[in-house]
């Protein structure tokens, strides 16, 4: 078994709670509050900023032409991530240039930049895989025909494009990093910030 299904599948317990998180959930069925999606676009649109600029810190440390050429690609897969975001918001009047980044958004975005700044290719990946594949898992459990205005949403994430990245970057993973501690608490952290995400959305007092 590769190191990235090892890490994948002794995270099951934090996969499984976020498919039965009531934000995921809700808007698997399309019954999530128009308003707490619109807050999930602008969040996720800034997280998702931080994320293109991990990968590029990374991808300026590529230890070789085929890892530099992966990570452009990834960071191009981000581009389009925040074109669906850019979509939602023209066409709900979302004004995400006014959102102010909640706690648990600037704690996973720090987590990512920071990891990508001082740690090793092999820790970035890991930090940053959870992410790809837990959106990669969730697209794949909905079912777009049920998620009603969110039918999009799961669409993309559900995408054979998006699993095609998903798996480049657990590539990565197998091939930049050990199987040690740091590797296994870094990704194990993204997956709880991924939870503390989904909390922070739907109860923003929280």
């Amino acid at each position: 078994m590769t190191l990235s299904k090892r890490l994948w599948r002794d995270n099951a317990d934090l996969a499984d709670e976020a498919l039965a998180h009531p934000f995921v959930r809700r808007l698997g069925d399309g019954s999530l509050p128009r308003e707490v999606f619109a807050s999930y676009v602008a969040q996720d649109a800034f997280f998702l900023e931080s994320f293109a600029r991990a990968y590029a810190l990374a991808l300026a440390r590529s230890p070789d032409t085929p890892t530099l050429l992966a990570l452009a690609d990834l960071l191009a897969g981000v581009r389009e991530e925040l074109g669906l975001h850019a979509a939602y918001a023209a066409r709900w009047g979302i004004d995400m240039a006014c959102a102010e980044p909640a706690p648990a958004t600037l704690a996973y975005s720090e987590f990512l930049l920071a990891t990508a700044a001082t740690g090793d290719i092999g820790l970035v990946c890991a930090a940053m895989t959870p992410c790809m594949r837990l959106y990669a898992w969730l697209g794949a459990a909905l079912d777009a025909n049920a998620a009603g205005p969110y039918a999009k949403w799961v669409q993309t994430y559900a995408d054979p494009g998006f699993e095609v990245l998903t798996t480049r970057l657990e590539r990565l993973l197998d091939e930049q990093a050990d199987d040690g501690s740091a590797v296994r608490a870094a990704y194990r952290r993204a997956m709880c910030l991924e939870l503390a995400f989904f909390d922070a959305v739907l109860l923003p007092s929280a």
